[in-house]
């Protein structure tokens, strides 16, 4: 996220990671980097030693406890030989997060890395991944929206969307698009129903770019939070099928709660009204 947070400071941020995981850190810094979860690098002398994550609850999708149980996965695949999976580290409790304002924070170690030029390396990673017994406890997949979404969609954009600069933009946009959506969510619906969970390996969720990092030892996979039980093709995402439609769903869906509710016209309400248009305009 490009603004920190509210209800968490940077110095909030440093007494954690002081009594939890390093007490030697010395400052911390906010990173403009990914979206959805706020990161910092935390330095000892200026050299970086921790790279903390903030989450916070996703009704549906995340409680504090389903991201302990999904870091906790996280660590024991790396224990049990997956090299290139980075997890976050024990804090001094023992457990993987600590509470922190109305969310979590995490660890890891600070990895240095760079973003991969060829994304298809990252595939014979997903194989062993996928061929891994799973760990004790990880959630299996659950469809992120019902059948009955673009309704319950139609019934939000009833309403005037005036709480921000955005709002009325984003439920033009989302009201033109009803159509498709109703379509998109029937197919997604269609296709979940079809699913066998025997079948079902353990998956990343979002192995793309942004969350993979070339070292001088390979590739390494980092940000485990969504890590389930489910299809293998959740790690693929082929275009049209079951796991491209949930991302398209799940975006349309979160955006709209955003810009529903009272926004701003920061770089990050900036970044998701064009988010939310991607989804609802892409082949």
């Amino acid at each position: 996220m490009n603004e920190p947070p509210v209800g968490i400071s940077d110095a909030g941020v440093l007494a954690i990671a002081q009594a939890h995981w390093d007490r030697d850190v010395d400052r911390v810094e906010h990173l403009p980097v990914g979206f959805g979860s706020w990161h910092w690098r935390a330095s000892v002398a200026g050299t970086a030693r921790l790279f903390l994550t903030y989450d916070l609850p996703k009704p549906g999708r995340h409680t504090a406890q389903t991201l302990e149980t999904a870091y906790a996965g996280a660590a024991s695949l790396h224990d049990a030989g997956l090299e290139f999976v980075v997890p976050p580290m024990r804090a001094s409790d023992g457990r993987f997060t600590v509470p922190a304002g109305a969310g979590v924070l995490s660890a890891t170690p600070w990895v240095a890395g760079e973003r991969p030029a060829v994304a298809d390396g990252v595939r014979p990673l997903l194989e062993r991944l996928h061929a891994t017994t799973p760990p004790a406890l990880i959630a299996p997949w659950r469809p992120l929206v019902g059948p009955q979404f673009s309704e319950e969609l139609a019934e939000r954009i009833f309403v005037p969307w005036n709480h921000g600069p955005f709002g009325a933009r984003a439920r033009d946009a989302i009201r033109t698009a009803l159509p498709e959506i109703t379509r998109w969510a029937e197919t997604y619906s269609r296709l979940g129903a079809a699913e066998d969970p025997d079948t079902w390996v353990m998956t990343h969720g979002e192995p793309h770019e942004h969350n993979q990092l070339l070292t001088g030892t390979g590739i390494v996979l980092v940000d485990w939070e969504s890590l389930k039980l489910a299809p293998a093709d959740r790690d693929i995402r082929t275009p049209g099928g079951l796991f491209d439609l949930e991302w398209r769903l799940d975006e349309i869906d979160q955006y709209a709660t955003w810009f529903a509710g009272p926004h701003g016209a920061t770089d990050d309400d900036r970044e998701a009204i064009a988010g939310l248009e991607t989804e609802l305009s892409r082949a």
